[in-house]
Order: C-alpha cells, then structure tokens, then sequence
C-alpha cells in the first residue's frame, strides 16, 4: 500500500510543479531578462489574492458564529498575508524604468486593473460599486454581483459584535447589503463601549483595524511603485494609471473602526 501511494502521490504532482513552471511565458523579444520577474510576481500576488478570499469568507464564518479565538487566528493570518504582498513591492522596486519600459509596450491591454480576484477581495471588504467589475468578463460580473449582495467582513463583524452582547442598531444589521457602508454615530458609540468594558472583543476589532491599515499600506506602496515606474503615463489597460490608484487612498474599510480614535 505504501509503495502505491508514494507512487501515486509526489511533491511535484500534489503541487503541479510541472504545470506551475510552465506558465511563465514572457513575450518579449529576447525575451527581456525582467520580464520574468514581473510574471512571477504577479502570478504571486494572485495566488494570495486567492488565498485572500478562501481566508475572508472562513473568517466571516468564524465571525458570525461567535468563535472569538479562530476568527483571531484567521485575522492574524490575513494581516501577515497583507504584510507579505507589501514586501513583494520591494522585490518588484529592484527593476528601474528602463527595464520595465523595455518589455512593457509588449503588455498590450492587460493590466492589474484586469485583477477579477483583486475585485473580490474588494467585495468582501465591503466595496459596492456597480462599475467595479464592468470591464471583467459576465461570468465574472456576475460572480462579483453576489459577492455584493452579501454580508461584507465588517457585516460579518457586526453579527459577531452583537453576539457578544454589543447591540447594534436594527438599521445597520438589517440594511441593504449590496449599499455601501456608510459610518454610524451608533454603532461608534457601542464600539468605545466595548473597547472600554471587553477587552477581549475589542482585541478583534483591532486586528480588523490591522486588516485595514495592512490594505492602505499595500495601495500607498503600489501607487509609489507605480509612480516610480511610469510617472504620470497612462496604465496598460487604459486606466489612468497613478491618478485612479491615489484615488483609492485613504478610504478606510472600516470607518467606525478609525473615526473612534479620537474619543479615546
């Protein structure tokens, strides 16, 4: 039995190692030698965009069954997933404008902005934009759509708040989920209540709030980089490159969670 099943099973066919090595095909002429620096890391960071989404969606679960310490595990997790696809910009920063410019006219109209998983993580952060998905595919709209219609994490976080004996309003709980969070003199209120009086809840909530600057500091890196890159010039895909990535900046996830600060 044991020689069938080394036979059948090796590190190489559990983890399509063959298959993986083989989808890195630069299309430059030569082919550039930073072209394949740029396909692995992007291929990279779709991996973890993948891994992104498995994590939030277990993370709601955990969260709106009350379970306090796997909902930490999970958040812990996906805070050092962030830190990880921040420290990827690094190894994407060691190649200079040139390098870059020389494969990029090949890049055509792709773009990261083309990223359907990327619009999913958005999703379930809680973005709620009818023009967010509009340029993916419809299968991929519709995908997206659902994902919309849905409990966002910070919806997900509420249910779990409000287990845990912090009431939240009817109105927030009960509100169109495919609307966009708006911020709630309420739900702040029960929020300096029970960072005040639960210490463990509130332990969650930071890590929420670990979540949200881990995701501000992977945009604010990625507009630098950017920048750096290619300056003012238009994105591949026909976005308008610099300016529409600083127009995600500073747009907290959780607003409840930072506007709170202040009253402490």
């Amino acid at each position: 039995m044991s020689e069938n099943f080394d036979s059948a099973l090796t590190y190489n066919s559990y983890l399509g190692i063959d298959e993986l090595l083989k989808l890195q095909k630069p299309i430059s002429d030569g082919p550039e030698h930073d072209e394949m620096l740029f396909i692995i890391i992007h291929q990279t960071y779709e991996l973890w965009f993948k891994q992104l989404i498995h994590e939030f969606k277990q993370a709601q679960k955990a969260l709106e069954s009350g379970d306090t310490y796997y909902s930490l595990s999970l958040l812990g997790r996906i805070r050092t997933i962030l830190k990880v696809c921040v420290a990827q910009i690094d190894i994407l920063e060691t190649m200079t404008p040139l390098q870059f410019n020389a494969f990029r006219s090949y890049l055509s109209s792709s773009s990261g902005f083309q990223s359907a998983q990327f619009r999913k993580v958005e999703a379930l952060l809680g973005r709620r934009d009818s023009k967010m998905a509009s340029h993916l595919p419809p299968n991929v709209q519709q995908e997206i759509a659902e994902l919309t219609k849905s409990n966002s994490l910070w919806d997900s976080a509420l249910i779990f708040l409000t287990k845990r004996g912090h009431q939240m309003p009817d109105e927030v709980l009960k509100r169109d989920k495919s609307q966009a969070y708006i911020e709630n003199k309420a739900v702040q209120d029960v929020l300096l209540t029970l960072h005040r009086n639960d210490p463990e809840t509130s332990i969650v909530c930071e890590r929420l709030v670990d979540i949200d600057e881990g995701l501000q500091e992977w945009r604010y890196r990625h507009v630098k980089m950017v920048e750096r890159t290619i300056g003012q010039k238009i994105g591949t895909g026909g976005s308008s490159g610099v300016g529409y990535l600083s127009g995600t900046l500073s747009k907290p996830v959780f607003p409840d969670l930072w506007q709170i600060r202040s009253s402490f």
